[in-house]
């Protein structure tokens, strides 16, 4: 079971109604987040053939026999888990390889070919990059006849931290922080990232370079970019370094990043350092990458289990965007327009964002739920859960929270003001004092996030 606290969270609920509801969202987010395990992803996509002789995955067969080594490398949140499962599947006929994920999973399993990396998320640091250093000294000077297989997921930008010459990673970080705090959606947060690195934006590709390169990644970009997805480290970049100043422009950030990345990024407008690799160039022509998850997996896995416990589901969406509390109203006023008999249901899946104006404590999809609640009062026998796949939701320790039709009156008896809480981006006190934070801890995924709705 993932989530750890879900008879308590149904319990919280007033009435019969209400409870089911509850008991509706939370198993069929369990089921979501089952259905997005890395290692089940990795051996639903891949496969050996029979003779032994190729990789399968999808259409694409690799003939195992024109390689002399077979590499392993990446990065990201559920890396660990790809790397377990693609280590199951070809066997010694792994040369080695060597992985960055979250530092609680560092190390190297026993009888394993494949080193763990301790590495840190969302902000890159030190261990990250020399991680980063040492796959690269593993892989050596690399032949036609390596077969490099890549294992991307989300987290991955930060995972795989490799800073371009003339600035450092404390540059970085201090910009990425900004950014976030700015509100920079993950596209614009990607095209300043590619252009102060040395891997993502397709560097990887270049470095890889001339070995064959098998890219298996699980997605947390709306949308399924590759070219945003970790940063596009293996995809070909089109964005150019005026596209870079043009998002700390938007964000009024151009006079407060560090001056080592101003000048960088200077320099790349005036033409005196490359920009990043585009299409058509020959350094992709060896690259295959495969999306083997995405929040569609999620998503189809929900209404699956909704429409198994009979509760008439709905797939509403696997690309919501925008500000966390406005598409928490909009999902919130779902039910105020839906005719018909209940139980019914309704999963979206996407990403938003919070554009910081107080001192709160919270993430996404806890703002998201508090503005969904306000939207649902009144409304007995409605719950609406939001959730971040990772299990971890901003700064905090939960995942995300559940609400339901009576949330916005048990706050006020115990003294809560909803609106003032949402003001402040204060959302975890607020759920927490209610006992209505979703706890998982990191799941050992990341697909984005996922909100279910249910009317009882």
């Amino acid at each position: 079971m993932y989530i750890k606290n879900s008879s308590e969270l149904v319990e919280n609920g007033k009435t019969k109604a209400e409870r089911s509801a509850r008991r509706f969202c939370l198993e069929a987010v369990e089921s979501a987040l089952q259905a997005v395990e890395p290692g089940a992803l990795v051996r639903a996509k891949v496969k050996l053939s029979e003779d032994r002789r190729y990789l399968v995955v999808g259409r694409r067969r690799v003939a195992l026999s024109k390689f002399r080594r077979i590499v392993v490398i990446g990065g990201g949140k559920a890396a660990s888990g790809m790397a377990s499962s693609i280590e199951e599947i070809l066997g010694d006929k792994i040369t080695e390889g060597m992985v960055n994920v979250p530092e609680s999973e560092a190390g190297r399993p026993r009888r394993s070919r494949i080193e763990r990396h301790g590495a840190t998320h969302p902000l890159p640091s030190l261990e990250g990059e020399e991680g980063v250093r040492r796959m690269f000294k593993l892989v050596g000077d690399l032949r036609e006849d390596t077969l490099v297989i890549c294992l991307i997921s989300g987290g991955g930008s930060a995972m795989l931290p490799m800073p371009t010459e003339g600035i450092t990673l404390p540059d970085k970080v201090e910009t990425t922080r900004s950014l976030l705090k700015a509100g920079a959606d993950i596209k614009e947060l990607n095209i300043v990232r590619k252009h102060l690195s040395e891997l993502k934006g397709g560097w990887m590709a270049v470095r890889l370079y001339p070995a064959t390169v098998l890219s298996l990644v699980i997605s947390d970009v709306v949308g399924n970019r590759l070219d945003s997805i970790a940063s596009g480290p293996l995809y070909p970049d089109v964005s150019t370094f005026n596209d870079a100043a043009g998002v700390l422009r938007k964000y009024k950030l151009l006079g407060k990043v560090p001056t080592g990345v101003l000048r960088l990024i200077e320099r790349g407008q005036a033409g005196r350092i490359p920009d990043t690799p585009k299409p058509g160039s020959k350094y992709f022509e060896k690259v295959t990458n495969v999306i083997i998850g995405s929040n569609a997996d999620a998503s189809e896995a929900a209404v699956r289990r909704l429409r198994a416990m009979h509760c008439r589901p709905t797939l509403l969406k696997t690309s919501y965007e925008g500000e966390s509390r406005e598409v928490g109203m909009r999902l919130g006023s779902v039910t105020s327009h839906a005719a018909g008999p209940r139980p019914r249901s309704w999963v979206a899946g996407g990403e938003t964002t919070v554009n910081v104006r107080g001192g709160g404590v919270g993430g996404r999809n806890l703002e998201l739920a508090l503005a969904a609640s306000m939207k649902i009062s009144g409304n007995l026998g409605v719950a609406a859960v939001s959730i971040g796949t990772d299990g971890v939701d901003g700064p905090t320790d939960a995942a995300g929270a559940i609400v339901d039709g009576d949330t916005i009156d048990r706050a006020r008896a115990l003294g809560l003001d909803p609106r003032k809480h949402l003001q402040r981006n204060d959302s975890y006190p607020f759920f927490k004092e209610l006992g209505d934070l979703i706890m998982t801890g990191p799941t050992g995924t990341n697909v984005n996030d996922l909100c279910v709705i249910t009317a009882c």
